[in-house]
This record gives structure tokens, sequence and C-alpha cells, in this order.
């Protein structure tokens, strides 16, 4: 008798015990959410953490301008509570493939509330503007099932015919430089490349994710704090790292305008032959203007990127006589292990490649 009080009383303390802990979240039991390319993807994860199941459609040192869905995407994206996007026009496959999925989840325009810079001529000082929750991008995606045909995700031609149409004698379209913007809208896309706007994106992520899991909101909440903790740290050390350079000794070249959030935050100038995305094309006459360029200012560092073809920046490295300071990670992380295999990692990276190169660098 005396055995079997024992018995449940140790019995009683365990299920206690076991009320106070946690119920773990197994895979089957994990919000799952859709990002649009790798940078989001790590953000989720780092907030969402193990109660959330994160697919990722451009992954690792993808080129998500580039982008072609597949039948693959379409499945993720229908089956998704939530799809997370960069927004302002920087997937411009993604209304056509949320059609094709019948999407019928909540979509995270995760630069809401960021400060943008409003696309002018290149080269010209870009004004910020505040992107509010009603901004153009809601009402872009709100449109887009009467703006595009049923069942669209098609790696063929059909799957850029709007692109073409713009691409061919549609001049209004192009800056007077060259470049040809007609893939975004009137703001620039990389929002990421500045850690204050990064902060913008974390709250919307976790409001999106505490909304759609209230279970696991307090996890989210706390992942948050940390990450922003973070975020403000290196944010920083990346100032203290920018700050020991010259004002003389800050202009920069990459590969495509990809980095114009980064140069507002820490005082640097970029200068591209290539727009604001990867598919555009750097005419002679852009070429020719940036060597000039280069040989009188002494611009004494080019760049490489994970996601553009280096050949045309070592091109001009070749004929100016600048360095090519490295490898830099404008919208894509590295592989895992590498030197961007975080969005924390990819930012510190860049930081110190254009410090090591601009401090060490020869003028040409």
């Amino acid at each position: 008798m005396n055995k079997n009080r024992t018995f449940f009383k140790v019995s009683a303390l365990l299920t206690a015990l076991a009320a106070c802990v946690p119920a773990t979240v197994t895979a089957q039991d994990a919000l799952p959410v859709v990002t649009t390319f790798s940078i989001l993807g790590d953000m989720v994860k780092r907030i969402g953490g193990n109660a959330v199941s994160v697919t990722t459609l451009v992954g690792r040192n993808g080129d998500t301008h580039v982008y072609q869905p597949t039948p693959a995407d379409a499945k993720a994206v229908r089956k998704a509570s939530i799809l997370f996007t960069n927004g302002l026009e920087f997937e411009g496959w993604l209304d056509r493939l949320a059609e094709a999925a019948e999407f019928n989840g909540e979509l995270i325009v995760t630069t809401n509330g960021i400060e943008t810079i409003a696309l002018q001529e290149h080269g010209d000082e870009h004004e910020g503007k505040n992107h509010e929750d009603d901004a153009h991008e809601d009402d872009r995606h709100a449109d887009s099932k009467d703006s595009h045909e049923q069942g669209a995700v098609d790696n063929g031609s059909d799957a850029h015919e709007d692109d073409e149409h713009k691409a061919e004698g549609h001049d209004d379209d192009e800056h007077e430089d060259g470049h040809d913007d007609h893939h975004h809208g009137e703001f620039d896309p990389h929002g990421w490349q500045s850690l204050k706007n990064a902060s913008v994106y974390v709250d919307n992520i976790t409001a999106a994710l505490a909304k759609a899991s209230p279970e696991n909101a307090t996890t989210f909440y706390q992942n948050r704090a940390a990450y922003m903790a973070d975020i403000e740290s290196l944010d920083t050390q990346i100032k203290d790292m920018i700050s020991a350079l010259p004002a003389s000794a800050r202009t920069i070249v990459t590969s495509h305008d990809a980095f114009q959030y980064f140069g507002r935050d820490y005082g640097i100038t970029f200068l591209a032959p290539q727009g604001l995305s990867t598919e555009s094309e750097a005419s002679a006459r852009d070429v020719a203007q940036l060597i000039r360029q280069i040989r009188a200012d002494s611009i004494s560092a080019v760049f490489v990127e994970n996601v553009a073809d280096p050949r045309l920046v070592q091109q001009i490295a070749r004929e100016t006589g600048s360095v090519v300071g490295g490898k830099l990670f404008p919208g894509a992380l590295s592989n895992e292990g590498g030197p961007a295999g975080t969005y924390l990692d990819l930012m510190h990276h860049n930081a110190a490649t254009i410090v090591t190169a601009l401090t060490s660098a020869k003028k040409p």
C-alpha cells in the first residue's frame, strides 16, 4: 500500500514538472512559411527557430533578379501559411508564381516601413522616403490576379514576356545614362544593405510570425530582442571600421548598383557599370565614362560579386590599374560556413572587405 502511495506521489510530481516544460515543436507542428531569397530565409530562421519550417525559393549564391520559378516552388507556396517577400518589385516573378500556386496565405512585404532610396539618375544624390504599409507594393499585389495570365509558372520565354516587351524600344523606362531599371519600381529594392532597415525587416517578420502562431509569440519576441542587439552591435562596429578611412578614399566600383543603402549609412560612394538589376547590360558609353571617372578621381579599388559575372569588373581593373579588392555579397548568402553564411556575416564581410581594400590598395 505504501509503495502504491509513493508511486502515485512520484507520478503526480512528474506530471506537474512536465506541465512546466514547454512542449517541443515537432517538424509536423512547425509553421510552414516561404521566403523569396536567402537573406530573408536567414532572418526568418533566426526569429522563428524550430517553431517555423522555412522554404527559401532563391537559395545561397542565387540571383533573385533573374530567377525563374519551378513547379516545386509553386507547391511550396501553395502550402505556406506566410509568404515573406522583399517587395519594392525586387522579385519581378513573384506575382506570377503566387497566382499559379493559388496562394491563399498571408503575404508579408518585409520592406514596409523602411527608409527607402528613390530611383534617380545614376550618380545623383538619392533621397529617402518612408515606405508605409499602404504603399504601392500592397496595391500592386492586390491587383496582380487581374494583370497576369492564369497558371503562369513558366521557365521558358513566356515567363519574361512582359520584361522582353519593355526591353524592346521602351526608352522611357531607361535612365538617361543607359541603365535599364524597368525591373523595379520607383525605389531601390536592396533595402537589406542597411542595418537600420534590417531592424524594420525583423519587426515585420516577428509580428507576422506571432500573429500566425500566437502560442510561440513569446519565443519569437525573445529571438527578436537577441537579433536586434546583434544588429545594433554590428552597425556600431561597421561605423568604427569605416570611420578610419579618409573621406577622399571612400569611392569604389562594384558590378551592379546594389549598395546605395550601405553607402548612405556609412558614407561610401558606390559606382557600377550595371544598373539595379544584374539583367541590365552596361553600354560601351557607360563603361568608358566609368573608366574616365576612375582615372580622374584615382579610385583605387573595384569589387566583383557572387551573383554577377566578374569579367567586366576585371576588365575595368586592368584598364585603370585599380585593384580587385575582393568579392562582395549584394543579395545572396554564400554557402554555409562561407564568408557570408548568415545575413550578419554578409554585412560584416562586405564592410571588412571594403575597408581592407581601401586601406591597402595603391593609387592608380
